[in-house]
């Protein structure tokens, strides 16, 4: 567990900052994406708990922190509960320094009180000063899959994870550049993957020496938040408990993403405030 001060990325060689108004050449995202793979090495990790437990805003929501997510959870004491979650929203753009710093956006199953994760979103890279944007799926603690790179700031993303016994088909469409989306199926066992919780979230990744700086997204807004437990589809409100998560930093002195109340239960917004 990274319990320690915020983390940057060792610099690679010199290499001219891309313009802004350009979309980064096909060389510079092939070396960004070696550069991702290279650094995620413990990826898209569990909730990383600080404090759990305080009463929320919202009626029977429970106010969590952790060091590496915001959004909103849900979670059941039954295995097996979760078969579905979605949701829908607008790729974020990040503002860029010269520091390496990261920020993905995932629906998944598991991770808030088990040790897999089971998801799929976008990830916004700022590599050597210079935005780059990816879809991903992961089926936790295996590694990171990149799919697209022809992810842009605004694309509308529906992203899906679904589960039949053991198999799980992890989807994501991009409405705007159909070449980012994908459908891929897996198999875990229940045993393995017990399938008690449902996630919306907002991450910072870990990179193998720490959780990696949260870069500036500004804002990100989730719609059409839904789930299926023990066989009821609803939104996120409609289960109980609901976690609304809060990203700290390293001495939970800090916020670095907060969380907004949900709107008609199955919307919320996400806001960043700090790298580390």
């Amino acid at each position: 567990m990274f319990s320690g001060p915020g983390v940057t990325t060792a610099a690679g060689p010199a290499r001219a900052v891309q313009p802004a108004a350009h979309r980064p050449s096909a060389r510079f995202l092939a070396d960004a994406r070696t550069a991702l793979v290279h650094y995620l090495r413990h990826d898209h990790q569990p909730a990383d708990f600080v404090h759990r437990g305080r009463a929320g805003s919202i009626r029977g929501t429970t106010a969590t922190s952790t060091f590496n997510w915001s959004g909103y959870a849900d979670s059941a004491t039954t295995d097996g509960a979760f078969t579905k979650v979605s949701g829908t929203w607008n790729t974020p753009k990040v503002t860029c320094t010269a520091e390496d710093t990261i920020t993905s956006e995932w629906v998944g199953i598991d991770g808030f009180t088990s040790s897999t994760v089971e998801q799929d979103g976008t990830l916004d890279w700022c590599f050597e000063g210079t935005a780059t944007y990816f879809t991903w799926y992961e089926m936790y603690p295996a590694g990171t899959i990149e799919v697209g790179t022809s992810l842009a700031p605004g694309d509308s993303i529906t992203a899906t994870v679904s589960r039949n016994g053991t198999n799980y088909t992890l989807s994501l469409t991009d409405a705007a550049h159909p070449a980012n989306s994908f459908s891929k199926t897996a198999t875990c066992a229940a045993a393995t993957c017990l399938d008690t919780s449902a996630e919306w979230i907002a991450e910072r990744p870990a990179f193998s020496i720490g959780i990696a700086p949260l870069a500036d997204y500004i804002t990100w807004k989730v719609t059409g938040a839904t789930e299926t437990a023990s066989g009821k589809t609803g939104t996120i409100s409609s289960f109980s408990p609901n976690d609304v998560l809060t990203m700290v930093d390293a001495t939970d002195s800090y916020n670095l993403s907060t969380s907004s109340d949900l709107t008609t239960g199955n919307s919320f917004i996400t806001t960043w405030h700090n790298s580390y």
